[in-house]
């Protein structure tokens, strides 16, 4: 605990900020050797004023700061400041990184973290996309970074789960405030699997300014963003365009041309984004850092490398063959197939079983 104390302490000093905390622990590589420099020395540092300096060597810490620490450490939380080495190393890179992290969970500095997010009113082409893709990166050793939000965000961490990788949840609220509420057994299940983050004290509230402040965190730890559905203006744009301004690579989804809640996405495709209709997609682009795909994990075949014609019957073949990524209403399959509606029925439920297709509501059915 002491050793964190001057971290909130540092953080606590009025008109302080993350980009000149990052530039103070660089000069002095720890927030007790900034409290014990000189006021000469404070205002060499770019962005001290002799005002602010004064502030710096008088500040005392505040009983909030004590309190917020012991509460943490009494919840089974981390702090994980920038000094320690299970600080995600590419955050360190952005301008202006949290001075530490309230985490729940373990970070591995090693890991490969590519962020997927995108529309909280997600389609069921996106859901279901999103928790195929990462349960694929989750295959291949990639932990899987987002928001913890509703729709994509919550699809994209299911799907980590579901391929048994890793997955980091970045909160834009505190460790005490789950948000959205319904998703409190997604939280435990991510700590379990990887971490739980955030950069706010324990019982900050999901204020709306608050996103906009998490998503450079989601960007900057990630070697790139994956944004699957987004309209435009969506905050999933903002996480696409601080990736870009990190130097990171930025990855788009392509949605229906008739869909507003892909306008984003297809504005990004524009704007340079790497399109992406396989995880390959992603590897190629990252090729000097992970390795590119095999041959055996290329598209067209399941997770276990099997070509659905091994495993399905000639009846489930023909309703496999009559999907899309798109709803299609079980009348209209019908009509497709020309099977009755109560063998197709039959037929669709043991494709559900399988996971090779998602039921809607209204007897809509889509390929996974």
């Amino acid at each position: 605990m002491e050793k964190i104390l001057p971290w909130f302490a540092l953080k606590s000093v009025p008109g302080i900020g993350n980009h000149l905390i990052k530039r103070l622990i660089s000069r002095f590589n720890s927030p007790e050797s900034v409290f014990a420099a000189s006021r000469m020395e404070l205002v060499q540092i770019e962005g001290v004023s002799p005002r602010l300096a004064s502030a710096i060597l008088q500040h005392k810490i505040p009983a909030t700061c004590k309190r917020d620490l012991d509460d943490t450490l009494k919840r089974g939380y981390k702090i994980v400041p920038l000094s320690d080495p299970a600080y995600p190393p590419l955050l360190l890179e952005i301008p202006d990184p949290p001075p530490f992290l309230y985490v729940f969970g373990n970070l591995d500095p090693a890991a490969i973290n590519i962020a997927v997010v995108g529309s909280r009113n997600a389609t069921d082409y996106g859901i279901s996309t999103t928790r195929r893709l990462c349960t694929d990166l989750a295959g291949l050793g990639i932990t899987v970074v987002s928001g913890m939000a509703k729709g994509i965000d919550t699809a994209a961490h299911e799907g980590a789960l579901t391929g048994k990788g890793k997955t980091i949840a970045i909160l834009g609220s505190g460790l005490d405030r789950i948000y959205p509420r319904e998703n409190k057994r997604l939280f435990y299940q991510i700590a379990e699997n990887g971490a739980v983050i955030s950069e706010f004290p324990l019982l900050t509230d999901p204020e709306p300014h608050n996103f906009p402040v998490r998503n450079r965190v989601i960007s900057g730890m990630s070697l790139g963003t994956v944004v699957v559905e987004a309209s435009r203006k969506s905050g999933s744009l903002i996480t696409a365009r601080l990736a870009g301004e990190q130097g990171r690579e930025v990855f788009a989804i392509p949605g229906s041309i008739r869909s507003f809640k892909s306008t984003g996405t297809h504005q990004l495709i524009k704007q340079g984004a790497k399109l992406v209709e396989h995880t390959r997609d992603i590897l190629e682009e990252l090729s000097h850092v992970i390795q590119p795909v095999s041959a055996e994990n290329k598209g067209g075949q399941n997770a276990k490398g099997a070509d659905p014609d091994d495993f399905l019957s000639p009846e489930e073949l023909k309703v496999i063959k009559a999907l899309g990524p798109y709803p299609v209403h079980i009348d209209t399959l019908a009509q497709k197939t020309g099977m009755l509606a109560g063998k197709l029925s039959g037929i669709l439920l043991q494709l559900e079983l399988k996971g090779l297709v998602h039921q809607s509501p209204g007897k809509f059915f889509i390929l996974t």
